[in-house]
């Protein structure tokens, strides 16, 4: 099945176009597909599809949209009720968005590595994807809101594209076509550039004079602005006869590759840690980070900022790690890296932090001897302000800890990994980490282990993987301890794995142990809520709403769903769906259940694994 919303909305199924009409059920669709997997508030909704007048029968209609929807994907697509609101997974589906911006992505990397053939093909068909204006067939309040970001996004491909073809000596072939664009987008200076240097090959040196004096008048009378640096910059290169002379048209090409702020050291910090060879599984999510890293990701002069979220063992810092070493590009005053918290799991000091990272940056002669808080913190912001780094902050516990160590200014992006959001990381892109599907933990596991083994034992390789229960963590182990073990078959750990009151203690390999990578969240929750912990793990592998854990508890209901809540903000517990009345359940992973279950609290608690409760499983719902 393939979706489109680079022009009209469109569904395709087997090369032909799925027949429904109506601008609010295209709406709906555009507005799920736009969210990549995420929910969708019905407030988001409501006003994509009827703007700030909505009608009386809101969440009757919303429904409606709904159910047409499912009906007309069918069984390939699966679209939940996520309260506050909607959330799809188009499974093995493919979007034109995403199919242009994975494009553009590869043709803007190829291009600042000055590959202007590889560039300039992915960049093209990049651009092939678009079928018109965005969103043509849905509501204005959609096309008003989304619109002009992808409309840009399309404009700086071609503008790259163009980079490329100029790059290969292609000026004559573009003229015209660079024309036409100019007349189109008389404000894009960067255009301007390219014809310029396009009409200055093609000795017209006369056209590209005027047509700078032209643009400085456009400039000045639409917005009351003189030309940017990148058209003076080009003027200037035109009147000293070196325009000819560049690459294609420099500023487009070094576009992303900014020269290097001058900085306090002559060495470039690169603290990151070593990057995972075999890192697999979180395709997505990888693109998602990089995007926000990327300069154009938060928009221009905003500080880009990105948080990592989810339960320990879901592979946070991988993802962090391997989406740094692959921005690297984007930050040429270097890298820096700080784990905020200790090998016994405590938090470590902001002062210690802020103290190893001034140790990168530059001398230390005028850092002061005293964990002075204040004086390093300004100290730190001084030395950061106006350079391109990448500072990756791993493992953060909470706002306290994190706050002296964000930057502030803009240039300097912000990667944060922890186990919940913080309000610290104001307008920070929240990438949240779930456990891995089955297909993406076989191939950890293959990773881990060496495909061969696994291929060999696919019955065993299976059962592995649902005991892991999507934990990557866990399947990193798995995978080191069949890879470690040559002539041990992975039946017999599959075996091993299979009794949940021992499967615990058989997640352990070397510093990596699943037992102890839950221990700080656990240590960190407030002795109420600790106590509770394996009470509630006692009630099973099933959803479960406030009120059960009420009655188990013995507890007042809000009582009870004020410790739910802060377990859930400790990432040891999930929301998952809602029951007949609209209250939220929760539900254990399944690792974490049985860490629970082994505490010394729970340790007589610790019962076969049950399969549900029938009468209670009837009222949940997780559809409206």
């Amino acid at each position: 099945m393939e979706f489109r919303v680079l022009g009209p909305v469109e569904v395709r199924r087997d090369g032909h176009r799925v027949a429904f009409s109506g601008a609010k059920l295209h709406t709906v669709l555009a507005a799920l597909l736009l969210a990549r997997g995420e929910v969708v508030s019905d407030e988001r909704l409501c006003r994509l599809l009827w703007g700030w007048a909505p009608p009386a029968t809101v969440s009757a209609q919303l429904y409606t949209y709904i159910s047409r929807l499912r009906k007309i994907l069918g069984a390939d697509v699966t679209i939940d009720r996520r309260p506050p609101g909607y959330a799809m997974s188009i499974g093995n589906a493919t979007v034109d968005l995403n199919e242009f911006e994975k494009l553009a992505l590869g043709g803007r990397e190829a291009l600042i590595k000055e590959d202007f053939e590889k560039a300039g093909e992915l960049l093209r068909d990049a651009l092939a994807r678009w079928n018109g204006q965005p969103f043509a067939n849905a509501t204005e309040y959609l096309a008003d809101a989304e619109a002009p970001r992808l409309t840009e996004a399309r404009a700086v491909t071609l503008e790259h594209r163009i980079a490329a073809d100029l790059a290969l000596g292609r000026h004559e072939q573009l003229t015209g076509e660079l024309t036409g664009l100019v007349a189109e987008f008389p404000l894009r200076e960067r255009i301007r550039c390219q014809l310029m240097t396009a009409l200055c090959r093609s000795g017209r040196q006369a056209d590209a004079i005027h047509l700078y004096h032209h643009g400085r008048a456009v400039l000045a009378d639409e917005l009351g602005v003189n030309p940017g640096e990148e058209l003076q910059a080009t003027y200037r290169a035109l009147l000293d006869g070196t325009l000819d002379r560049w690459p294609g048209s420099a500023p487009a090409v070094r576009a992303g590759a900014r020269p290097r702020a001058s900085g306090p050291s002559d060495g470039t910090p690169a603290m990151l840690p070593p990057d995972t060879v075999d890192f697999t599984g979180r395709e997505p999510e990888l693109e998602l980070v990089c995007r926000a890293l990327a300069p154009d990701g938060q928009g221009a002069g905003r500080p880009r900022r990105v948080l990592v979220t989810g339960m320990a063992g879901l592979g946070k810092t991988a993802l962090a790690v391997h989406a740094a070493h692959r921005c690297q590009r984007h930050f040429p005053d270097g890298q820096l890296y700080a784990d905020l918290r200790a090998a016994d799991g405590t938090p470590r000091h902001p002062a210690r932090v802020l103290r190893r990272l001034l140790r990168a940056l530059g001398p230390m002669d005028d850092v002061p001897a005293a964990d002075d808080q204040d004086q390093l913190v300004r100290l730190y912001r001084e030395r950061t302000r106006g350079r391109q780094l990448l500072i990756v902050l791993d493992n953060a516990s909470g706002a306290a800890q994190l706050g002296p160590l964000l930057p502030n200014t803009p240039e300097p992006a912000v990667l944060v990994t922890g186990r919940t959001a913080l309000p610290t990381v104001a307008g920070a892109h929240t990438v949240a980490l779930a456990p891995l599907e089955p297909r993406a933990s076989l191939e950890l596991l293959a990773a881990a282990a060496g495909p061969s083994r696994v291929a060999a034992a696919p019955r065993a390789a299976s059962a592995i993987v649902e005991h892991c229960a999507g934990l990557p963590l866990a399947l990193r182990i798995v995978g080191t301890r069949i890879a470690a073990r040559p002539h041990c078959t992975p039946d017999r750990l599959a075996r091993r794995l299979a009794d949940p009151v021992t499967r615990l203690r058989e997640l352990h390999s070397g510093d990596m142990d699943v037992h102890t990578s839950l221990l700080p969240s656990w240590r960190a929750l407030e002795p109420e809520v600790r106590a509770v912990f394996p009470e509630l793990a006692a009630l099973g592998p099933d959803p479960f709403p406030a009120a059960e854990a009420a009655t188990a508890l013995d507890l007042p209901e809000a009582e009870a769903e004020r410790l739910l809540e802060a377990l859930a903000d400790a990432a040891l517990l999930e929301v998952s769906g809602a029951d007949e009345w609209g209250q939220p359940c929760y539900l254990f992973h399944p690792l974490v259940r049985l860490f629970a279950l082994s505490l010394e609290e729970g340790r007589a608690a610790v019962p076969a694994e049950r399969t549900g409760r029938p009468e209670r499983n009837r009222r949940l719902t997780h559809r409206p």
